[in-house]
C-alpha cells in the first residue's frame, strides 16, 4: 500500500513511518522543511513538500495514495492558548483529505486525543463521544462522518502521554519545570490519572488501523489505563534529587503555566474494544518503567 502520512517527521510520525516501511508499505511523507525532507528520504520514504496550513495542497498526494495516516497537528499553539486555531487547522486538513478520498473506499486514519472526552462510566471507552467543547472534537467528528461518504475512516485517540525516546511533549515539559523551579509538583493529592502508551506500540496501532479498521470506528491507543500523576511526580523528583510537592490554585498555575489543565487531567481510559477489533497487543515498557530507564533525564 502507498500511504500518504502527514506529520511524518514528528515524534509519533517518525515511528509510524518506520513501522509502515518495515511492514512492506510505501510511504509518501508530508515535509515542510529541507531538514524534515532529508530525514524522511534517509528513512526510505518519498517526500511531498507542503504544509498543514495549505489544506488544498493535501488533496493531490492523498488522492494519489492507497490510504492516508493524518498525524500532523499544530501542537505549537497549545502553549499559546490558541487551542481553537489548532482545532480549526486540523478540521480543514481532515476536510481536504476526506474530499480527496471520497467514494474510494480507501482508509483514512487520523490521530485524536483521549484526554478530551465525555465519560459515561469509570473508564473512557471507544464508545464515548468527544466532548462538544473540545478543540479536537470537530475534526474527530468529521473523520467519523467520512464513513458515510465512502471512506474507510477511523480515529485513533492518543493518551496524554505517548512516551519513548525522543519525546518532546508533556513529560519533558513536566521535567523541565521541575528542574527550573526546584520542586517536582503535582496538583492536589495527585491521584488524577493519565492513560499512557509507548511510542512503538502506538505506531503498530496506526498500521493495524490503516490495514483493517472498520469504517467510522473510534480506537484507543491506550496501553495503561491510568497512571496516577503523583507517581509520575515522585519518580521525576527522585531522579532529579528534588522534593515532590502538592500545589494548588495559583501555585500550580505559576509552576505549570500552560500545562496546568493537562497536568490536572483525570481521564482513565480503556482500549478493550480496540484490542478486540484489531488484535492490538501493546508489549513495550510502561510509563514509569520508561522514565526509570533514564533517557528522559539526559542532557
Amino acid at each position: 500500500m502507498r500511504v500518504f502520512v502527514t506529520g511524518a517527521s514528528g515524534f509519533i510520525g517518525s515511528a509510524v513511518v518506520r513501522e509502515l516501511l518495515g511492514a512492506g508499505h510505501r510511504v509518501l511523507a508530508l515535509a515542510r522543511s529541507d531538514r524534515s525532507a532529508a530525514a524522511l528520504t534517509a528513512a526510505g520514504a518519498e517526500v511531498h513538500r507542503g504544509d498543514l496550513g495549505d489544506p488544498d495542497g493535501l488533496r493531490a498526494p492523498a488522492a494519489a495514495s492507497d490510504g492516508v495516516v493524518h498525524l500532523a497537528y499544530r501542537h505549537d499553539l497549545l502553549g499559546t492558548g490558541e487551542l481553537g486555531t489548532a482545532g480549526e487547522v486540523d478540521l480543514r486538513a481532515v476536510e481536504a483529505l476526506g474530499a480527496a478520498l471520497e467514494g474510494s473506499g480507501k482508509p483514512l486514519v487520523a490521530a485524536s486525543a483521549s484526554g478530551l472526552l465525555t465519560a459515561s462510566g469509570p473508564l473512557l471507552t471507544e464508545e464515548d463521544p468527544a466532548a462538544p467543547g473540545s478543540h479536537r472534537a470537530p475534526a474527530e467528528n468529521a473523520v467519523l462522518a467520512l464513513a458515510g461518504r465512502g471512506v474507510r475512516s477511523s480515529s485513533v485517540r492518543l493518551p496524554p502521554s505517548v512516551h519513548g525516546r525522543g519525546d518532546r511533549a508533556f513529560l519533558p515539559e513536566v521535567i523541565g519545570r521541575a528542574r527550573a523551579r526546584g520542586v517536582s509538583a503535582y496538583m492536589g493529592d495527585g491521584a488524577n490519572r493519565w492513560p499512557a502508551v509507548h511510542l512503538l506500540d502506538a505506531a503498530v496501532l496506526f498500521r493495524l488501523a490503516l490495514e483493517s479498521a472498520p469504517a467510522g470506528g473510534r480506537l484507543h491507543g491506550v496501553a495503561e489505563e491510568g497512571v496516577p500523576f503523583h507517581g509520575i511526580a515522585s519518580l521525576v523528583g527522585r531522579r532529579l534529587g528534588l522534593p515532590a510537592r502538592s500545589l494548588s490554585g495559583a501555585e500550580a498555575a505559576t509552576h505549570f503555566g500552560w500545562l496546568t489543565p493537562f497536568v490536572g487531567l483525570d481521564v482513565p481510559a480503556s482500549s478493550a474494544l480496540t484490542r478486540e477489533r484489531l488484535g492490538w497487543r501493546p508489549v513495550r515498557s510502561g510509563l514509569l518503567a520508561d522514565l526509570e530507564e533514564g533517557h528522559y533525564f539526559e542532557a
